[in-house]
């Protein structure tokens, strides 16, 4: 099952489930999480509980996902009340591209070391990352990138803030999820994301990692319900003026990655403050490729495409370089 999240300025949230090509609005709700919060309680999984919903009313999806309707695209899930219980966070050095990358950005000057931190925790992985069911693995890198104000739907723009080195996108797919009342963690589904991050920033200092990650990020347009997590195959474009500049197969899943998918949800969850009754989770997976790693620089207007194939349409966000001037923040004593 596919299902999105769409918002109206007067008729305000409502959530969809996509038989292509229209949208069939489910009553009386107006967000996923409300949807997970009933199947839940009711015991039951989330695609019965959203068809149970289904009504008879259903819009064009061809005019929303362009962007020439009234009605426009939310991220698939999100805290509908209080943005600050999502949680947007991540794994990196996951995929063999992108622990190259990483390495080629953060090699030592000293020429005799033998391999970098980078190339270490990855091999960490290779390792590692991958126990028998039911045992727990090495632990990922992690890092954080920002409470639910940093989401961002299909067509909203991804923003390089006045004090940023840089933007660039980074094709991921994310897993999404909510904490049960009684603590536990449930996997609605996974979503296309592009993990948008500042890498003039982290080729810096290895050290600047973790401010290079607090940046908008997207994720949609669709949640999939039942995406097979072994072998995910997809493209990445960058599109300039109408015209691709860049482009690059990429691919993710456990066959393509050095950590299990119980592994990686082991790590993130396995923190009590992680697993808040009522919470929203939005985590990344890792990349495979991106055009920084190949020497592209994003400029004002470009359009980042990611699409992964049993995923649904493609996830399109044009970037946004802010032209304000970085200011000092003061701070007020009292």
């Amino acid at each position: 099952m596919r299902i999105v999240q769409l918002i109206h300025e007067t008729l305000g949230r409502r959530v969809a489930i996509v038989h292509e090509p229209l949208l069939h609005l489910l009553n009386g709700v107006g967000s996923l999480y409300a949807v997970a919060m009933k199947a839940i309680a009711l015991e039951r999984t989330l695609e019965q509980t959203a068809a149970d919903s289904i009504g008879e009313e259903s819009l064009k999806y061809d005019p929303i996902y362009s962007g020439q309707s009234e009605w426009s695209l939310l991220p698939p899930l999100d805290h509908p009340v209080e943005p600050g219980n999502c949680m947007v966070a991540g794994t990196g050095l996951t995929h063999v591209a992108s622990a190259k990358n990483r390495d080629a950005m953060h090699a030592k000057a000293d020429e005799s070391a033998p391999v970098s931190d980078s190339m270490k925790m990855f091999q960490w992985g290779v390792e590692g990352g991958k126990p028998k069911p039911g045992n727990i693995g090495v632990q990922p890198e992690w890092f954080y990138k920002g409470s639910g104000e940093i989401l961002r739907g299909h067509n909203h723009p991804l923003v390089v803030p006045s004090f940023a080195e840089d933007g660039g996108e980074e094709p991921e797919i994310a897993g999404l999820y909510v904490i049960a009342p009684n603590g536990s963690p449930c996997r609605l589904g996974f979503s296309i994301g592009n993990e948008f991050s500042d890498h003039i920033m982290e080729k810096k200092n290895y050290l600047y990692l973790a401010p290079s990650k607090l940046r908008t990020a997207s994720i949609g347009p669709e949640l999939c319900t039942n995406l097979k997590f072994g072998e995910v195959r997809g493209e990445v474009r960058i599109e300039r003026n109408s015209e691709t500049i860049w482009s690059k197969k990429v691919a993710s899943g456990e066959a393509n990655m050095c950590h299990s998918l119980e592994n990686l949800e082991h790590h993130h969850f396995k923190y009590p403050g992680h697993r808040r009754a009522g919470d929203v989770h939005v985590h990344f997976f890792g990349a495979d490729a991106f055009s920084f790693g190949e020497g592209i620089a994003l400029k004002q207007g470009d359009v980042m495409c990611v699409a992964w194939e049993g995923m649904g349409r493609a996830l399109r966000n044009p970037i946004r370089i802010s032209e304000e001037q970085d200011r000092l923040v003061k701070v007020k004593r009292l």
